[in-house]
């Protein structure tokens, strides 16, 4: 086994500091209220006291966009807790790329034994994630990756297999049409994408063009930005259907975006509760979405597992003990379709 203190000397320097900086602060603290020449730290300036046996990690969240987002957010904080031997400081960036990298600096400063984030999207972070490296701070993805030129500016990955996700809704609507005597027909397929540049959208968007170069009858008329929420793909699919007249196929990056564009579906006159009006292919299974599922109104909802606390902290446990890790974990994932889908419906927590 490895000697992590060769691996990690500075943080593990930082950790027998701890106990010593919080000691600092209370003799400042202190020292103010004896002497009117000393003055305590500004509020800024003060760091909550860490207990030096703990691990401290830096968590940026990119939002709370969606039903999955929150899933994903409790599945770490539940996992990074003191008993379990955690300090965690947590940032929900707002869906803003700025306020991600302000945290990420944030984290930097409060020199942090590990920095975990989802990135908004791939791009842009060559620099503060150098930063981080210099720091000696090892950095952990979830759920979206970067695109850097240097691969070592973080330390493994932890996901889903969007592009696969991508083609196997292809493979899904092959089998399906197939079964409604309809693979020689013309067919119409708009898409709600999800955040431009992000992870998700990227590897969807690649995975299910690779099934319809394979049909020269499937068209897709317009991929729209539905930004992953409810509200902008239901102002999206209102557009579309008066646009198009004839949209035979419905492909949903996720769950809450089928949501929206199910409302607008309703508000046009549509009828998806018929299983025959559209074809509805959903990303994320969610709990509202496996029930809609069930009852016929989606055809089918390919799961995007948000439950990565526990991989995250193997991963950690693993760095911890000078143990080599993978640089691409993917999580496990199912297909949910009318035949399988009652059984996982009571246990789905989100």
């Amino acid at each position: 086994m490895k000697n992590r203190e060769k691996i990690y000397p500075a943080r593990n320097l930082r950790r027998k500091l701890r106990g010593a900086a919080a000691l600092l602060a209370s003799a400042l603290l202190f020292l103010s209220g004896c002497s009117s020449r000393i003055s305590a730290p500004e509020e800024d300036d003060m760091r909550t006291p860490v207990d030096e046996n703990l691990i401290v990690v830096g968590v940026s969240q990119l939002g709370s966009e969606s039903v999955w987002r929150t899933a994903n957010t409790a599945s770490i904080q539940e996992v990074f807790t003191k008993e379990k031997g955690y300090f965690l400081i947590f940032d929900n960036a707002r869906q803003k790329q700025e306020n991600q990298i302000k945290a990420l600096r944030s984290f930097i400063s409060q020199e942090v034994d590990y920095i975990i984030f989802s990135p908004l999207m791939e791009e842009g972070w060559d620099t503060v994630l150098q930063e981080a490296k210099d720091a000696g701070i090892p950095v952990i993805l979830i759920d979206r990756m970067v695109d850097v030129e240097d691969p070592s500016l973080y330390s493994t990955w932890i996901g889903s297999d969007f592009e696969k996700e991508g083609t196997e809704a292809g493979r899904i609507l092959e089998k399906c049409l197939e079964g409604q005597g309809r693979q020689e027909e013309d067919i119409n397929i708009v898409v709600l994408k999800g955040t431009e540049g992000s992870s998700p959208t990227i590897g969807r968007t690649e995975g299910f063009g690779q099934i319809v170069a394979l049909h020269e009858n499937w068209k897709i008329l317009e991929q729209a930005d539905g930004e992953f929420t409810t509200a902008k793909a239901r102002e999206e699919m209102s557009r579309l259907l008066t646009k198009y007249e004839d949209i035979d196929v419905l492909i949903s990056q996720n769950d809450d975006m089928t949501f929206g564009a199910l409302d607008a579906l309703r508000a046009a006159g549509r009828s998806p509760e018929s299983g025959d009006d559209i074809i509805i292919l959903s990303f994320d299974g969610t709990r509202k979405a496996l029930e809609l599922v069930e009852s016929g109104v989606i055809y089918a909802d390919l799961e995007c597992n948000p439950q990565q606390g526990e991989y995250l902290e193997e991963v950690i446990q693993k760095l911890e003990a000078g143990q080599e890790i993978e640089r691409i974990y993917y999580v496990p994932e199912k297909i949910f379709t009318r035949d399988n889908v009652s059984r996982y419906i009571e246990d789905r927590t989100y």
